[in-house]
Formats: C-alpha cells, sequence, structure tokens
C-alpha cells in the first residue's frame, strides 16, 4: 500500500521528514537500555544467576518490595487497541504503534518515566481488559491510549475495578484536566463563574463525556450542559442513547448546534473541523469563552472568531496559536505524582488537584526560560496566556507535587511523601 501524501509543498516536506526522523538512523522512537554495570563476571552474576534469586525471594514474601528490587515503580504501559488513533480512526493496533512510542517520548522527556507500548489485537473489549489484567503486574501504571468511545469508558471502568495500579484513560481525563485548567481561568478573566455558565459541548466521545463529568465534580449545574453529537443535542426524550450518553442528556427544546449556541457562555468542541458559523458564534453571550479543539483544522478557525467576536478568549488544540489545549501539560506529571507516592489509583481528587496546580501556574511569572524557547519578549495571565507553555520547566514541580499530596490525603498511596519532593504540608 503506497503512502498518501497531501498536495501542496509544505505538507509533502513534513510527511517526508516525519517519515526520515521515524527510519533513521535507527528504526523507531524508544529503546530498552540497561541501567546497572555489566563489565564483570560479578555483575552478571548479580544481573542474572544466581544473584537474581534473593529479590525473587523478597518479592515473594512482600508483593510491594518489587517497588525495591525491580523498574516497576517507574513503568507505565502505553496501551492501544488502534480504535481511534489520532484523527485517522480505526487504523488497527499495529498501526498505532508510532504513536504510543511517542507517547513514550513524552513521558520519558518531561516526566523521566520509562514506557512500554502495548498495541493489543482485541475486538470485543473483554479481550483487551483479559490482556491488560493478566500484564498489569509488569507495570507500575496503566496509560490507555486511542480507544473509542463508548469501549474505552467500559474497559477503563473494568480495569481500575481489578488493578491495584493507576489506570489513566489519557484522551478522556487529560484532555479533560487541560480544559478544565483553562477554562477556570478564562471564565476568571471574563467575569463568569463556573456554576453558572451555560456551556455546549460539541463531541460526545471520550474527551466530551469526560470533561463534562469533570467540570461537574468542581461546581458547574448538570443542566447548564448542551452536549451534541452527530444527531444533535442530546435530550432525554432522544431513543437508543448508550449509558455515556444518557448521563449527559437534559431536558431542553434546543435541538441543533445553532440551537444550543444561542445565549451560550461557553462552547468546548471535541468534534471536526469548521463545525461553528460565524453566525453561530455571533449568537452567543456575551463576552464568550470558545475552545475549538478539532485538530488540526478547528470547529471555527481564529481568523474568523476574532473578526465575529472581539469580546472572546478562544483555545485551539494547535501549537501555532494562543491557548494550546495540549495534553502533555497534564499526564506526565499526573503519572509521575501518582507512581512517586504508589498511588493505587489516579481517583478525581487527583485529577482536581492536577487542574488547579495548571490554572495556579498560570499566574506566575513566566521564566525567561520559558520565553526564549517560544522566541517571546514577554507572557503573562490574560486572553492570550490561560494555560503554560508545554516547555515550561516548572511543569513537573507544580504538578507532580499536587497530584502526589491528593494521593495522600485521599488516601489512595502506598508510600510516604518523596523526600525530593517540596514541603507542600503532606
Amino acid at each position: 500500500m503506497s503512502d498518501e501524501l497531501n498536495n501542496s509543498d509544505a505538507d509533502f516536506e513534513i510527511n517526508q521528514a516525519a517519515l526520515d526522523y521515524h527510519a533513521n538512523p535507527r528504526p523507531g522512537k524508544i529503546s530498552v537500555e540497561v541501567s546497572k554495570s555489566t563489565q564483570t563476571q560479578r555483575d552478571l552474576a548479580l544481573a542474572y544467576t544466581p544473584g537474581v534469586a534473593e529479590p525473587v525471594r523478597r518479592i515473594v514474601a512482600d508483593p510491594q518490595a518489587a517497588y525495591r528490587y525491580t523498574a516497576k515503580g517507574n513503568l507505565v504501559a502505553v496501551i492501544t487497541d488502534g480504535s481511534a488513533v489520532l484523527g485517522l480512526g480505526d487504523v488497527g493496533a499495529l498501526a498505532g504503534k508510532p504513536v504510543m512510542e511517542g507517547k513514550g517520548v513524552l513521558f520519558k522527556h518531561f516526566a523521566g518515566i520509562d514506557v512500554f507500548d502495548l498495541e493489543v489485537n482485541a475486538k470485543r473489549p473483554q479481550e483487551f481488559i483479559e490482556t491488560v489484567t493478566c500484564i498489569a503486574p509488569t507495570f507500575g501504571g496503566i496509560n490507555l491510549e486511542d480507544i473509542a468511545a463508548p469501549h474505552c469508558f467500559e474497559i477503563e471502568q473494568a480495569l481500575i475495578e481489578q488493578l491495584d495500579i493507576p489506570v489513566f484513560h489519557d484522551d478522556q481525563h487529560g484532555t479533560a484536566i487541560i480544559i478544565a485548567a483553562g477554562l477556570l481561568n478564562a471564565l476568571e478573566l471574563q467575569g463568569k463563574q463556573l456554576d453558572t455558565a451555560r456551556i455546549v459541548v460539541l463531541g460526545a466521545g471520550a474527551a466530551g463525556i469526560a470533561a463534562v463529568r469533570l467540570l461537574i465534580a468542581m461546581g458547574a449545574h448538570r443542566d447548564n450542559f448542551l452536549v451534541l453529537d452527530r444527531d444533535g443535542v442530546i435530550h432525554i426524550a432522544r431513543k437508543n442513547l448508550n449509558p455515556y450518553k444518557f448521563g449527559v442528556a437534559v431536558e431542553t427544546e434546543a435541538r441543533t448546534l445553532e440551537d444550543a449556541m444561542r445565549g451560550a457562555d461557553v462552547f468546548i468542541g471535541v468534534s471536526g473541523p469548521d463545525l461553528v458559523s460565524p453566525t453561530m458564534l455571533a449568537s452567543m453571550a456575551e463576552r464568550p469563552i470558545v475552545f475549538a479543539l478539532s485538530n488540526p483544522v478547528p470547529e471555527i478557525r481564529p481568523e474568523t472568531a476574532i473578526r465575529v467576536r472581539d469580546d472572546l478568549i478562544m483555545a485551539t488544540g494547535r501549537s501555532d496559536y494562543p491557548n494550546q489545549v495540549n495534553n502533555v501539560l497534564g499526564f506526565p506529571f499526573i503519572f509521575r505524582g501518582a507512581l512517586d507516592v504508589r498511588a493505587s489509583q489516579i481517583n478525581e481528587d487527583m485529577q482536581i488537584a492536577a487542574v488547579h496546580a495548571l490554572k495556579d501556574l498560570t499566574h506566575q511569572p513566566v521564566p525567561q526560560a520559558v520565553l526564549d524557547a517560544y522566541d517571546l519578549d514577554e507572557l503573562a495571565f490574560g486572553p492570550g496566556y490561560i494555560l503554560p507553555k508545554p516547555l515550561d520547566p516548572r511543569l513537573k514541580d507544580a504538578v507532580a507535587p499536587a497530584v502526589a499530596r491528593a494521593a495522600i490525603e485521599s488516601g489512595v498511596s502506598r508510600a510516604a511523601w518523596p523526600a525530593d519532593y517540596p514541603d507542600l504540608g503532606a
């Protein structure tokens, strides 16, 4: 099957550069390296037989000893079935491997976490659940990735219930956490409150439903949401709604996106390109907030949105516009905090702690290193800066300790406050 490249020279150049990057000088983006000396016969005797028998015996006596004598405590599995890979859809497990390797690169680069990427051929959720359950002892945490809704909800919930290590579907909760952090800042700037804001969510997949759930947990009113899928507004009179969509259904006369947008304070798009018209945007309430997160083409393009409404705050999923909603702001540091206190799960308290850590970081003076990385003269909290930049070196020290503290306070940690963490009153 030949590669299908876009027509423009720019697209051809980036596609070819990406292929070269992945292929050379050795295929792939990650590798496994030995972390102990293997220079002498004694080294090998300690690494394998006979020396390895003693840590085995210690782990038999106390399974928690695996965190001391193996790499388990700093090893995360990034696992997919390939059913919802980026914007490419159901490409299958094998074709999802470059993305899973890429996730491993981000875990390692930003948080020093090792990753094994696993691509699972499983057409039924139960097959996937059984596979992950069987291999889970290897890992300190499980990052589910690119699994289509509604199966992703069933898979994650089953694994959380069955395993004693963190299970986190980043397409759900990672996206929701970044949306929530940016939205809290945008609401503050626009003089609005989460508990009274009228919020439209276009897209009822993993990210959309998770965002609604998290925002409700943080104080948004359930009846102030209008969630839409391909068939329009999800209302209680609709037939054949799955349990996850029924959970966001409301009683309303609104049926279309045009209906929903009228008078709305907030629009969150996790759907597809160019679905919001200038007329729809113009009908929103004063000082609207627009998170058009379809990537690479947003639900409404920033240039168009700004022409229509000069009083809006806007975020996208793209790095070439201000206010990028990027999951890398969250998942490496959320897992770092969870692993460092041996959390048994990443619960709602930990997710909300991550939201507030990201929100608060944006209010702090921006270091010169960040300005240099983005070739900026200045950057300060305001309509064009409601989320930290991905290359901000303070993210690890802000988010990971907040998540760790929430794990301890909510009773899901199995280790004390790490000695190298700042004193945050743990």
